[in-house]
């Protein structure tokens, strides 16, 4: 599952420069994670390093975006290949 940021988000800009996949953004209001960019930090770390620097635990799983762990991995692999050069 990706996760998201709810609304009790104090703009505090610690979860942006960690998430790995440069899924964190600022949205209009508050901190947002894009889900396709979102891989819970599988891959990278062993637990999602938004999560683990949040001051106000505001960062719960998405029940939208219903991922397992081997979907994530799959996620993070796409995300991390670095593209072929043409012939």
């Amino acid at each position: 599952m990706a996760l998201m940021i709810t609304d009790e988000c104090i703009n505090c800009d610690v979860c942006e420069p960690v998430c790995p996949n440069k899924a964190i953004y600022q949205g209009e209001l508050i901190f947002e994670i894009d889900p396709a960019l979102c891989t819970e930090c599988i891959g990278h770390f062993a637990e999602p390093q938004c999560v683990t620097v949040c001051p106000v635990d505001c960062i719960p799983v998405n029940p939208e975006y219903v991922e397992t762990t081997e979907q994530l991995l799959e996620k993070y692999h796409q995300l991390t290949v670095e593209p072929k050069s043409g012939s």
